[in-house]
């Protein structure tokens, strides 16, 4: 079967995985959960570029998608999006298995693309966090070969899906890529001296390479008047937990043990189905191991599987270290929420399954081969039908379309503030699912929302400006009106609890509604500014468009060379009357 047959096999695959899992997601509407949070008909606004003064955690990826509605409808955008990363998931890990056959390939794409930490990372509403997890089987090829002829268009093309999903993928993309790139990076025949210098070469492209796609939110974060946030009291709240009976460990060897118990599939973690998963898992490794002969980036993926792994466990196991680093540097903040470090793991699992199916197709059992490309799907049955119905499409009320245009027609300046003040809801209509308030995406004017995160009974600290400021008058329920046209807000917004929360004072209500109500303050002040400049954000976005079309070849990008061009599996020798 020719490699174009096999890469579109893959694909395929992963669409139909796709379509399982997302059920009733892919009618008509949204999908709101959590951090997954899309409106319709976007604009571009200082916020979506990181401009006022909250931490850019949503950038880019909410500029792609406000350019993707400008060509289509913004609830087909979603789809499509959710969709690409079940298909890039399952293509990309087929594309690491060294052999010609299709079963061991797609028993790898389908453990990539269906496994607890996709299960999770999808009700937690990361989805783009999982745009660049659904490429970095591409990323681990990219880097092994990056100082070879085109290696770093290859990676800076490998790279393009997690530049997209912004801090947390690109920090996740690039941690695999640069342990990859200084295990297993340049010319594997060197020796001595001149391969350290090698890796050391390969190392400095994939630093340079990730610097350069992370600009667009890297300077804003910079350039915020407020500065990089850390609170290391975040740390115990965001490591990983224990979601198997095997213990925090055993969770994160397994693919899951995320933070949010809310966000865990139904049903997963049961004894039986864990133990069989971990029979899956252990089964993987052992394969890879003993199999996988790879040369070029074998040895690279285990350093990194290992390194992620011990990145994951680290806020579970040694918190005070954590928090001494952030101590140190706020960056290391992107630290804290460790699981999604376990995504090299991923890939070597996924790697090691297809390893072992490859093994039992050429030993003829070819039923052996089948029910390990079935296995993920057999034992996470809860993912399919939008994770057993928690995934469902919702429209939002007329009242937000009313309120929204009442909002847009007032020329006046003045920002919104949300109200109750807390940064998460759990609308009615969204079928009570907890959802990150939509209304900063949903206005074009500056909105001002609480975005203090409070997990159990721990509030770690507001990191906006504005909404330190808005606090103490914002978390009453009822601001005075004098107060806020002082801090220059134009108009309260309250999404939730209706009756009770609402301006005191001299406030105008322009509109009450069932879902929503809106209140006008009359003479605000000018709002102060809180982001930092345009300038230096502009030039990054044409910085980072130009490297990406240059990483672009010229003959274009087909499935049977995705991303990366030249990269190809090595294929063992075919036996006759094998699959």
């Amino acid at each position: 079967m020719n490699g174009r047959v096999r890469h579109l096999a893959a694909a395929l695959t992963g669409l139909g995985l796709g379509l399982a899992a997302l059920g009733p997601g892919l009618a008509p509407g949204f999908v709101l959960s959590y951090d997954m949070v899309f409106v319709p008909d976007p604009g571009f606004t200082a916020f979506t570029f990181g401009l006022t003064g909250v931490v850019p955690r949503h950038v880019p990826s909410d500029a792609v998608v406000t350019a993707l509605a400008a060509v289509l409808p913004a609830d087909v955008v979603q789809k499509l999006v959710l969709l690409a990363i079940f298909v890039t998931a399952c293509a990309s890990a087929a594309s690491l298995v060294p052999s010609t056959r299709i079963v061991p390939r797609l028993a790898a794409g389908v453990c990539y693309a269906w496994n607890p930490f996709v299960a999770e990372r999808l009700l937690l509403g990361q989805w783009a966090l999982l745009l660049g997890y659904a490429a970095l089987p591409w990323v681990v090829g990219a880097a092994a070969k990056v100082t070879g002829p085109g290696g770093g268009r290859r990676l800076v093309r490998s790279l393009v899906p997690a530049a997209v999903g912004g801090f947390a993928a690109l920090a996740v993309s690039a941690m695999t890529a640069l342990v990859v790139a200084a295990v297993s990076g340049g010319r594997s025949d060197a020796g001595g001296r001149a391969a350290v210098k090698a890796r050391a070469a390969a190392a400095a492209r994939v630093v340079g390479a990730a610097a350069v796609l992370s600009l667009p939110w890297l300077v804003p974060a910079l350039l915020r008047p407020a500065g990089i946030p850390g609170d290391g009291t975040g740390v115990e709240l965001f490591a990983a937990r224990a979601d198997t009976p095997f213990g925090t460990l055993g969770s994160l060897l397994l693919l899951g043990g995320v933070w949010n118990a809310e966000t865990v599939p139904d049903g997963y973690g049961a004894p039986v189905t864990a133990t069989l998963w971990l029979a899956v898992v252990v089964t993987a490794l052992a394969a890879y191991a003993r199999w996988c002969r790879e040369p070029a980036w074998r040895r690279g993926l285990v350093a990194a599987a290992v390194a992620g792994t011990a990145t994951a466990a680290l806020g579970a196991l040694a918190a005070p270290v954590l928090r001494g680093l952030i101590g140190l540097w706020p960056g290391f903040a992107v630290l804290r929420d460790g699981q999604q470090y376990a995504a090299p793991l991923a890939v070597l699992v996924a790697v090691g399954l297809g390893v072992a199916a490859d093994r039992a197709a050429r030993a003829r059992l070819s039923s052996v081969a089948v029910a390990a490309a079935a296995a993920p799907v057999l034992l996470l049955p809860t993912l399919a039908w939008g994770a057993a119905g928690e995934l469902r499409s919702v429209r939002y009320p007329d009242d937000w379309a009313r309120a929204r245009r009442i909002i847009h027609a007032d020329p006046a300046p003045g920002d919104v503030l949300v109200l109750p003040w807390a940064a998460y809801r759990s609308y009615p209509w969204n079928h009570g699912r907890r959802v990150l308030d939509p209304l900063p995406r949903y206005l074009h004017r500056r909105v001002v929302v609480n975005d203090a995160v409070t997990v159990g009974t721990t509030t770690l600290a507001a990191e906006d400006p504005r909404a330190v400021r808005l606090a103490p008058a914002a978390r009453t329920g009822l601001p005075s009106a004098d107060t806020l046209r002082d801090e220059g807000v134009r108009y309260v917004v309250v999404d939730a609890e209706i009756g009770s929360q609402h301006p005191s004072g001299a406030a105008v209500p322009v509109m009450r509604g069932r879902d929503l109500a809106v209140y006008r303050i009359d003479g605000s002040a000018a709002p102060p500014g809180d982001g930092g400049a345009a300038g230096p954000v502009v030039a990054a976005w044409v910085i980072v468009i130009l490297v990406i079309f240059w990483s672009i070849p010229a003959r274009g990008i087909t499935l049977s060379t995705p991303l990366l061009g030249s990269i190809k599996p090595r294929d063992p020798p075919r036996e006759e009357g094998t699959p």
